[in-house]
């Protein structure tokens, strides 16, 4: 299908009740400039809109192998998606181009007929990214859930604009009205994408001293599949992918939920240094509706990579 410039698609159409089991689509051009969305049932805000690079975990627009329960991204380029997402009436699925350029997308959305029991929950998925993030503040993933769920998943693509190592910082789950202390404190950035020390793996060189080097990885609940260095010449800057998906481990809320993230290194003499990264960050989760209107997503200026 031949998505024209600021043209929306409609993906898919259900009017039944049932669950969307898989998702494949292999959309070209800028993938930060098609957005998909999904709607559930009657409802006129979407219950998903994000960037389809970044819902998929390719928020850089550069292909990279990616293997998950949750998300899989195949050669070259085959994005797939095994969510379940439950409906009970009607499911929509919508994909804007918002580029100046037409763009093609070959896609098949797999669901199943079937009732769905009383106590499932929708599929939600929110798009944030702050360039740069402002000195001494937390970055916000989501502050707008209000409802009854659990939070299933985290996707960041990381431009770091600083030297040195860039993810010392917590995570923080604000459960049912916490306010200063949060239920769940992580305890660095790389822990919670369940890596460790820096995500380096240190190799000897041909001089036989130990290289450290940051290491691609990609499991069922976690991975770091994106390491993006850098060529020398224009892109300077090292940006990563990461995702962790609570699948066994699930975020469970019952009135509300607030999730931010913590953006520090290191200064001399061991001391933290507050970064002013660039963090764009999908989060997914099941709630009752109704939801939250979404904030306003950002313009195309300032979802540009760059």
């Amino acid at each position: 299908m031949v998505i024209k410039a600021g043209t929306t698609y409609t993906v898919a159409e259900i009017n039944s009740a049932g669950s969307i089991q898989h998702i494949w689509m292999t959309p070209t051009g800028n993938w930060r400039y098609s957005i998909v969305r999904f709607y559930w049932d009657d409802e006129t805000t979407p219950s998903v809109e994000v960037p389809v690079g970044d819902f998929f975990g390719m928020g850089w627009g550069k292909y990279s192998p990616l293997q998950s329960l949750a998300v899989c991204v195949n050669p070259g380029s085959a994005f797939n998606c095994y969510w379940p997402m439950p409906f009970r009436k009607k499911c929509k699925i919508t994909m804007e181009n918002i580029d100046k350029a037409d763009m093609v997308l070959y896609y098949q959305v797999d669901y199943i007929l079937t009732d769905v029991p009383a106590d499932a929950g929708y599929f939600h998925a929110q798009f944030h990214r702050v360039n740069p993030l402002p000195y001494k503040q937390n970055c916000t993933l989501v502050d707008s859930i209000k409802g009854k769920g659990q939070y299933v998943g985290t996707y960041i693509a990381w431009g770091v604009h600083n030297n040195g190592w860039w993810g010392e910082g917590e995570i923080k789950f604000f459960i049912d009205g916490d306010t200063d202390y949060p239920t769940v404190c992580g305890t660095g950035t790389e822990d919670y994408f369940c890596g460790s020390y820096d995500f380096d793996t240190r190799k000897k060189n041909d001089a036989g001293v130990d290289q450290e080097n940051y290491t691609e990885f990609s499991t069922p609940y976690a991975g770091m599949p994106q390491v993006l260095k850098g060529d020398g010449h224009y892109e300077a800057s090292q940006r990563f992918g990461l995702y962790r998906w609570h699948i066994t481990d699930p975020i469970r809320f019952e009135k509300d939920l607030k999730v931010t993230i913590q953006a520090l290194g290191w200064r001399s003499e061991g001391r933290y240094l507050p970064l002013q990264d660039d963090i764009a960050s999908t989060v997914f989760w099941y709630q009752t509706e109704p939801h939250r209107a979404f904030p306003k997503l950002p313009s195309k200026d300032l979802l540009e990579i760059n």
